[in-house]
Protein backbone atom coordinates (compact mmCIF):
# COMPACT_ATOMS: atom_id res chain seq x y z
CA UNK A 1 0.00 0.00 0.00
CA UNK A 2 1.42 3.30 -1.11
CA UNK A 3 0.34 6.88 -2.01
CA UNK A 4 0.08 7.60 -6.09
CA UNK A 5 -1.02 9.99 -7.58
CA UNK A 6 -4.67 9.47 -9.28
CA UNK A 7 -6.18 13.16 -10.26
CA UNK A 8 -4.21 15.45 -11.82
CA UNK A 9 -4.95 19.05 -11.08
CA UNK A 10 -6.81 20.11 -14.27
CA UNK A 11 -9.29 17.40 -13.28
CA UNK A 12 -9.54 18.66 -9.59
CA UNK A 13 -9.89 22.63 -10.68
CA UNK A 14 -12.42 21.36 -13.40
CA UNK A 15 -14.40 19.51 -10.32
CA UNK A 16 -14.33 22.27 -7.78
CA UNK A 17 -15.15 24.84 -10.40
CA UNK A 18 -17.90 23.36 -11.27
CA UNK A 19 -19.38 22.81 -7.87
CA UNK A 20 -19.43 26.73 -7.60
CA UNK A 21 -20.63 27.10 -10.56
CA UNK A 22 -23.58 24.32 -9.77
CA UNK A 23 -24.36 26.06 -6.47
CA UNK A 24 -24.11 29.68 -8.38
CA UNK A 25 -26.31 28.84 -10.89
CA UNK A 26 -29.15 27.29 -8.47
CA UNK A 27 -29.02 30.09 -6.47
CA UNK A 28 -29.10 32.83 -8.46
CA UNK A 29 -32.27 31.23 -10.56
CA UNK A 30 -34.46 30.88 -7.18
CA UNK A 31 -32.87 34.61 -6.54
CA UNK A 32 -34.77 35.69 -9.81
CA UNK A 33 -34.77 39.07 -10.92
CA UNK A 34 -31.26 41.12 -11.41
CA UNK A 35 -29.47 37.36 -10.35
CA UNK A 36 -30.83 36.26 -14.11
CA UNK A 37 -27.74 38.20 -15.66
CA UNK A 38 -25.12 36.40 -13.26
CA UNK A 39 -27.04 33.15 -13.77
CA UNK A 40 -26.56 33.43 -17.68
CA UNK A 41 -22.66 34.46 -16.68
CA UNK A 42 -22.37 31.45 -14.66
CA UNK A 43 -23.92 28.96 -17.28
CA UNK A 44 -21.54 30.32 -19.84
CA UNK A 45 -18.86 28.96 -17.33
CA UNK A 46 -19.98 25.79 -17.25
CA UNK A 47 -20.70 25.28 -20.76
CA UNK A 48 -16.85 25.96 -20.96
CA UNK A 49 -16.02 23.68 -17.77
CA UNK A 50 -17.91 21.29 -19.16
CA UNK A 51 -16.29 21.18 -23.07
CA UNK A 52 -12.98 21.09 -21.17
CA UNK A 53 -13.65 18.15 -19.29
CA UNK A 54 -14.97 16.88 -22.76
CA UNK A 55 -11.56 17.35 -24.35
CA UNK A 56 -9.92 16.44 -21.68
CA UNK A 57 -11.50 12.86 -21.33
CA UNK A 58 -9.46 12.27 -24.08
CA UNK A 59 -6.40 14.29 -23.57
CA UNK A 60 -5.71 14.42 -19.94
CA UNK A 61 -3.58 11.88 -17.65
CA UNK A 62 -4.54 8.27 -17.12
CA UNK A 63 -7.81 8.54 -15.02
CA UNK A 64 -9.14 11.05 -16.44
CA UNK A 65 -9.46 9.37 -19.86
CA UNK A 66 -13.42 8.08 -20.77
CA UNK A 67 -11.37 5.10 -22.13
CA UNK A 68 -10.11 4.14 -18.49
CA UNK A 69 -13.52 4.69 -16.61
CA UNK A 70 -16.33 4.16 -19.16
CA UNK A 71 -16.77 0.33 -18.73
CA UNK A 72 -19.91 -2.06 -20.22
CA UNK A 73 -22.12 -3.76 -18.17
CA UNK A 74 -19.65 -7.10 -17.53
CA UNK A 75 -17.58 -4.62 -15.50
CA UNK A 76 -20.08 -2.86 -14.23
CA UNK A 77 -21.89 -6.70 -12.68
CA UNK A 78 -18.13 -7.64 -11.70
CA UNK A 79 -17.69 -4.32 -9.35
CA UNK A 80 -21.30 -4.98 -8.04
CA UNK A 81 -20.38 -8.20 -6.83
CA UNK A 82 -17.08 -7.13 -5.31
CA UNK A 83 -14.94 -8.69 -8.07
CA UNK A 84 -13.52 -5.07 -9.49
CA UNK A 85 -10.53 -3.93 -8.36
CA UNK A 86 -9.01 -0.19 -9.34
CA UNK A 87 -8.13 3.26 -8.88
CA UNK A 88 -10.41 6.21 -10.37
CA UNK A 89 -13.66 5.95 -10.58
CA UNK A 90 -15.36 2.82 -10.12
CA UNK A 91 -17.62 1.44 -13.08
CA UNK A 92 -20.75 2.40 -11.49
CA UNK A 93 -19.59 6.03 -10.60
CA UNK A 94 -18.42 6.56 -14.20
CA UNK A 95 -22.61 5.96 -15.26
CA UNK A 96 -22.78 9.03 -12.62
CA UNK A 97 -20.18 11.32 -14.44
CA UNK A 98 -20.97 10.52 -17.52
CA UNK A 99 -25.25 10.90 -16.64
CA UNK A 100 -23.97 14.26 -14.44
CA UNK A 101 -22.31 16.08 -17.80
CA UNK A 102 -25.13 14.98 -19.82
CA UNK A 103 -27.22 16.31 -18.15
CA UNK A 104 -25.55 19.77 -17.36
CA UNK A 105 -24.68 19.88 -21.19
CA UNK A 106 -28.82 19.72 -22.17
CA UNK A 107 -29.27 22.22 -19.20
CA UNK A 108 -26.62 24.42 -20.31
CA UNK A 109 -27.26 24.45 -23.71
CA UNK A 110 -31.14 25.07 -23.30
CA UNK A 111 -30.67 27.62 -21.17
CA UNK A 112 -28.10 29.84 -23.57
CA UNK A 113 -31.67 30.27 -26.09
CA UNK A 114 -33.60 30.66 -23.23
CA UNK A 115 -36.44 33.72 -22.02
CA UNK A 116 -37.89 34.45 -19.31
CA UNK A 117 -40.98 36.61 -19.89
CA UNK A 118 -40.12 38.91 -18.36
CA UNK A 119 -36.61 40.70 -18.60
CA UNK A 120 -34.12 38.06 -18.77
CA UNK A 121 -32.73 36.52 -22.65
CA UNK A 122 -29.88 33.56 -22.53
CA UNK A 123 -27.17 35.08 -24.34
CA UNK A 124 -27.87 32.93 -27.61
CA UNK A 125 -31.48 33.96 -27.85
CA UNK A 126 -31.59 36.05 -31.13
CA UNK A 127 -30.31 33.09 -33.07
CA UNK A 128 -34.00 31.56 -32.63
CA UNK A 129 -36.51 33.67 -31.63
CA UNK A 130 -39.30 33.49 -28.90
CA UNK A 131 -41.34 30.54 -30.47
CA UNK A 132 -38.47 28.12 -30.19
CA UNK A 133 -36.81 29.85 -26.60
CA UNK A 134 -40.29 29.06 -25.11
CA UNK A 135 -40.06 25.38 -26.67
CA UNK A 136 -36.52 24.98 -25.17
CA UNK A 137 -37.25 26.70 -22.41
CA UNK A 138 -39.42 23.56 -21.51
CA UNK A 139 -37.15 21.36 -22.02
CA UNK A 140 -35.32 23.42 -19.32
CA UNK A 141 -36.88 23.28 -16.28
CA UNK A 142 -37.79 19.37 -17.47
CA UNK A 143 -33.62 18.88 -16.95
CA UNK A 144 -33.63 21.17 -13.85
CA UNK A 145 -34.84 18.38 -11.33
CA UNK A 146 -33.22 15.65 -12.87
CA UNK A 147 -29.90 17.27 -11.98
CA UNK A 148 -30.63 17.75 -8.59
CA UNK A 149 -31.21 14.17 -8.15
CA UNK A 150 -28.02 13.47 -10.06
CA UNK A 151 -26.17 15.78 -7.31
CA UNK A 152 -28.02 14.51 -4.20
CA UNK A 153 -27.40 10.73 -5.64
CA UNK A 154 -23.39 11.45 -5.48
CA UNK A 155 -23.64 13.17 -2.19
CA UNK A 156 -24.89 9.88 -1.55
CA UNK A 157 -22.62 7.88 -2.68
CA UNK A 158 -19.90 10.16 -1.15
CA UNK A 159 -21.16 9.34 2.61
CA UNK A 160 -21.87 5.25 2.02
CA UNK A 161 -17.96 5.27 0.61
CA UNK A 162 -16.88 6.76 4.48
CA UNK A 163 -19.82 5.86 6.46
CA UNK A 164 -19.55 1.78 5.00
CA UNK A 165 -16.50 1.46 2.99
CA UNK A 166 -14.35 3.84 5.21
CA UNK A 167 -12.82 5.28 2.27
CA UNK A 168 -13.16 9.02 1.50
CA UNK A 169 -13.72 10.18 -2.25
CA UNK A 170 -12.92 13.93 -0.95
CA UNK A 171 -9.53 14.19 -0.25
CA UNK A 172 -8.11 12.42 -3.16
CA UNK A 173 -9.78 15.33 -5.84
CA UNK A 174 -8.38 17.93 -3.12
CA UNK A 175 -4.63 16.33 -2.93
CA UNK A 176 -4.96 14.53 -6.27
CA UNK A 177 -3.26 11.44 -3.92
CA UNK A 178 -4.72 7.98 -3.02
CA UNK A 179 -3.38 5.52 -0.28
CA UNK A 180 -3.17 2.00 -2.43
CA UNK A 181 -1.81 -0.27 -4.95
CA UNK A 182 -2.85 1.36 -8.42
CA UNK A 183 -0.07 3.08 -10.77
CA UNK A 184 0.56 6.83 -10.93
CA UNK A 185 -1.62 8.87 -13.47
CA UNK A 186 0.32 9.04 -16.36
CA UNK A 187 -0.03 11.65 -19.46
CA UNK A 188 -2.39 14.79 -19.87
CA UNK A 189 0.96 17.29 -19.94
CA UNK A 190 1.27 21.31 -20.36
CA UNK A 191 0.29 20.82 -24.19
CA UNK A 192 -2.77 18.75 -23.73
CA UNK A 193 -3.50 21.20 -21.01
CA UNK A 194 -3.35 24.43 -23.37
CA UNK A 195 -5.10 22.76 -25.90
CA UNK A 196 -8.32 21.54 -23.66
CA UNK A 197 -7.93 26.04 -22.20
CA UNK A 198 -8.03 26.75 -25.58
CA UNK A 199 -10.99 24.66 -27.04
CA UNK A 200 -12.81 25.75 -23.73
CA UNK A 201 -12.46 29.36 -23.85
CA UNK A 202 -13.30 29.54 -27.50
CA UNK A 203 -16.34 27.13 -26.72
CA UNK A 204 -17.37 29.39 -23.89
CA UNK A 205 -16.74 33.03 -25.89
CA UNK A 206 -18.90 31.19 -28.41
CA UNK A 207 -21.75 30.75 -25.80
CA UNK A 208 -21.58 34.02 -24.29
CA UNK A 209 -23.00 35.31 -27.97
CA UNK A 210 -20.75 38.73 -27.91
CA UNK A 211 -20.09 38.09 -31.20
CA UNK A 212 -23.78 38.70 -32.17
CA UNK A 213 -24.45 41.77 -34.45
CA UNK A 214 -26.33 44.43 -31.55
CA UNK A 215 -30.24 44.95 -31.75
CA UNK A 216 -31.11 47.86 -34.33
CA UNK A 217 -31.80 51.22 -32.20
CA UNK A 218 -35.59 51.83 -32.19
CA UNK A 219 -34.75 55.35 -31.34
CA UNK A 220 -32.41 56.06 -34.06
CA UNK A 221 -35.75 54.94 -36.43
CA UNK A 222 -36.72 58.06 -38.24
CA UNK A 223 -39.58 60.29 -36.82
CA UNK A 224 -42.97 58.99 -38.16
CA UNK A 225 -41.63 55.39 -39.09
CA UNK A 226 -43.48 52.66 -38.09
CA UNK A 227 -41.27 50.42 -35.13
CA UNK A 228 -40.07 46.69 -36.68
CA UNK A 229 -40.65 43.44 -35.20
Amino acid sequence: MRRFRVWDLPTRSFHWALVVCVVASFVTAKIGGNAMIWHGRIGVAVFGLLVFRLVWGFAGSTYARFTQFVRGPRTIGAYLRGQWQGAGHNPLGALSVLAMLATLLLLVTTGLFANDDIAFEGPLYALVGKELSDQVVGIHRLVEPVIILLVLAHLAAIAFYVRIRKETLIMPMITGEKVGAGETAKGGGAIAFCVALVVALAAAYGASGVWLPEPPDASSAPAGSAPAF
